[in-house]
């Protein structure tokens, strides 16, 4: 509710919009902002009114709400230019002129109206007689032609209704590739059953699989004028909207004289008929009876109306329709194309045009040379449609994630995905819908074809090595393949009969060094708990890969085994750590008397006969889950023993810089070094193993270690002894002995 107030009332103030929106935004739109943030829930109306200038930094809080908290992706914005201030200009100005005088408002929109469509019919060649409906759905001409079409063939529609269609069954004939749902929106909106709608099908046998069977279309008729109903209209295509396939306009044309019925045409391909060179297939929609243009999309022009151009000589059919109103303010419509176009010129519209047909015919020129990538395209059209050759149950999936990065890699391509019935997922190219709004240019076409190449190659590994992971997954047994054809990648592996290892196996995954993408798979997929490897490169050795994978699971699940067993260890050793204490504590008890036990007699008797406790400390080793006794951990043995012993390595190897995982032997790129780094490396490793010692001392290692050098004692300079490098407080005194005997140490200030 919220978005359709601020459509109806923003008219009034377009004009200002912009410079008061950039204006606030330059001063300081994060405090803004936070001043203006709303939630998405209504809130109620507020009795005192804002003024303008708030209400418009309201609506760019709206428009820009979710961009801090989406995360960043490729947006296609439109490239608002002149041309494009001039169609918005439009609105507000409708609205001002409506509050003209009733005759001064009729002079100026007579004028508007005749100049707009007078325009229109010279440019796409609709020479006689032609008139023209704007509307804002594109599908609002085609139903207000079909009423007319209706008040024509039955003469009392107008006055008995529906009833007068029960002697003869209107049918409506579209072909199969027409827009979906086109057919059932106009039996919904003009009240006819399903049955009224006939959807012929397309060639599979002769000519384009795109195009409607003229045959069949004859033998429907037929069938259907023998069982008593009227065939009303047909609806054809000048560009399909998912191939941009032409049907055979002239051959339809002829077939409807034939049974009396409406011939109407819609498509992209009608953007041609303004170029000086049109094709023969297209050049025959000039004979139809009506046909949609939507000029938004073919000349970069934002809120725009459709324009249907039609032929019908009664006025009163025409307003008994609906294509006329006697309304003013509704003739208004066509004022932002009145100012457009006059913005753009003849020739600046023929430009446009003829600059998208262009790049559509260089990409395809480019693309005949690429094996992998197929093409479905006619000479004449506007649109190439690319898929990229196989299996069709796996390469749909592939051809997503293909049209998903080149928009990402080139967003002013404006690149999409189209479903088509016989070749599956496509990548489809439509400059006449999308150059003229994104801008894009030759170097553009360029850039994608670069992009292309380097994408196939990883799509053909990735296809290749499909089935080399999935006989490499099948022999571990302790793994599992996942089938899953819309993932767009090596595959999807699991861990057999536990389901917590694989979360935990996919973060030990990502945090490899590897250029593969471990993922959860799609957001929507069937598949859940599984690991699924992104796209490959020709290098990727897959037995490596599962291997690690394997190994990784196993480490997870024995460390979760071995914690498992670590915590009964642990209960179990406490329990008897709590009987040794109760026990010590009575031996305590009993070797110190009662007495000692009374608070002040207790104290007394310790001052004047200190008691020496025969009770030792305990201690809990995890590891061996056991208790021991604490007295080695006092010797002074076992304290240089414990800090002398070197650090057990914990690998045997180290991988060198740059060097990735899962890569065969051979493979250039990074992972090749020189024999000098590699001696380097192993240099740096053999120090950091086993640290060498600073300048010689014949002290032995064990007082150069433990024992500090007391500050009182006098230096030698022959044999120095090393100093105390933390600061710690402390003194030792040292007798040396002769050679291999032990020195006796006292230990005075640790």
């Amino acid at each position: 509710m919220l978005i359709q107030v601020i459509c109806t009332h923003l008219k009034d103030y377009l004009t200002c919009w912009f410079c008061c929106l950039f204006l606030s935004s330059a001063s300081d739109p994060d405090a803004d902002r936070r001043q203006f943030s709303r939630s998405s829930i209504p809130g109620p109306l507020q009795g005192d009114g804002q003024d303008v200038a708030s209400i418009l930094q309201l609506v760019q809080n709206l428009m820009h709400e979710d961009e801090e908290e989406d995360k960043p992706s490729h947006r296609r914005m439109q490239n608002v230019g002149e041309q494009g201030h001039m169609a918005l200009l439009g609105h507000s100005l409708a609205a001002y002129i409506s509050v003209l005088d009733r005759e001064r408002l009729r002079k100026l929109i007579t004028r508007i109206a005749s100049d707009t469509t007078l325009w229109l019919c010279r440019l796409f060649r609709w020479y006689e007689s032609g008139s023209a409906y704007y509307h804002e759905d594109d599908r609002e001409g085609l139903l207000k032609v079909c009423r007319l079409v209706l008040n024509t063939r039955y003469e009392d529609y107008s006055t008995e209704g529906y009833t007068v269609l029960n002697s003869r069954q209107p049918v409506i004939y579209q072909s199969a590739t027409c827009r979906p749902g086109l057919g059932q929106h106009l039996c919904s909106q003009l009240g006819l059953p399903l049955s009224s709608l006939c959807t012929v099908p397309c060639n599979t046998m002769f000519g384009s699989q795109h195009q409607m069977d003229i045959a069949l279309l004859d033998k429907l008729i037929r069938e259907d004028v023998e069982t008593g109903k009227l065939p009303l209209l047909l609806i054809a295509n000048a560009g399909t909207p998912g191939a941009g396939h032409t049907d055979k306009l002239g051959r339809l044309k002829e077939l409807c004289e034939q049974y009396g019925m409406w011939l109407h045409i819609e498509g992209v391909n009608l953007a041609t008929l303004a170029l000086w060179e049109v094709s023969s297939p297209v050049m025959a929609a000039t004979r139809s009876d009506s046909m949609t243009l939507t000029l938004g999309p073919w000349l970069g022009l934002p809120a725009v109306p459709a324009v249907t151009l039609y032929r019908h000589e009664d006025p009163a059919l025409s307003l008994a329709a609906g294509l006329t109103s006697s309304q003013p303010v509704e003739k208004l419509r066509a004022l932002p194309l009145w100012l457009s176009l006059q913005y753009l010129g003849q020739d600046g519209i023929v430009e446009k045009i003829r600059h998208a047909v262009e790049l559509s015919q260089q990409l395809l020129e480019k693309l005949k040379t690429l094996a992998s990538i197929k093409t479905s395209v006619e000479s004449s059209g506007g649109s190439v449609e690319g898929y990229f050759a196989g299996e069709r149950e796996v390469l749909d999936s592939l051809n997503r994630w293909l049209c998903e990065r080149l928009a990402q890699l080139v967003p002013a391509s404006g690149v999409d995905i189209v479903e088509l019935e016989d070749e599956g997922t496509c990548v489809r190219f439509t400059p006449l819908m999308t150059a003229a709004a994104l801008g894009t240019q030759r170097c553009d076409v360029d850039l994608l074809v670069e992009r292309l190449i380097e994408l196939v190659p990883v799509l053909n590994c990735t296809l290749r090595l499909r089935l080399d992971f999935r006989e490499e997954v099948y022999r571990h047994s302790a793994l599992s393949y996942i089938e899953d054809l819309n993932w767009p990648g090596l595959g999807a592996v699991r861990k057999l009969e536990v389901e917590k290892i694989n979360s935990e196996l996919l973060v030990k995954l990502g945090e490899l060094d590897a250029d593969l993408i471990f993922s959860t798979g799609l957001e929507f997929g069937p598949e859940k708990d599984c690991i699924f490897i992104g796209m490959a490169t020709e290098d990727l050795d897959v037995a490596e890969l599962v291997d690690t994978i394997a190994a990784l699971g196993r480490d997870i699940e024995e460390n979760g085994r071995l914690l498992e067993n670590m915590t009964e260890v642990v209960r179990k050793g406490i329990q008897e750590a709590e009987l040794q204490l109760q026990k010590d504590n009575q031996d305590k008890l009993m070797e110190e008397g009662v007495l000692r036990q009374i608070p002040l007699v207790g104290s007394v008797l310790n001052w004047f006969s200190p008691f020496q406790s025969t009770v030792k400390g305990r201690t809990f080793n995890l590891a061996a889950g056991s208790l021991d006794s604490t007295e080695p951990t006092y010797s002074m043995k076992a304290q240089t023993g414990g800090l002398a012993s070197p650090e057990t390595p914990t690998s045997s190897a180290k991988r060198l810089p740059g060097q990735r995982l899962f890569r065969r032997e051979g493979a250039g790129g990074s992972d090749s070094h020189s024999e000098t780094s590699s001696v380097g490396q192993a240099e740096d490793f053999s120090r950091e193993r086993f640290p060498q010692p600073t300048p010689p001392s014949p002290v032995p290692d064990e007082a150069v270690s433990v024992v500090p050098e007391s500050p009182e004692t006098p230096q030698v300079p022959a044999e120095p002894e090393p100093t105390q490098e933390n600061g710690e407080v402390g003194t030792q005194e040292e007798e040396r002995q002769p050679d291999g005997q032990d020195a006796p140490v006292e230990e005075t200030g640790r």
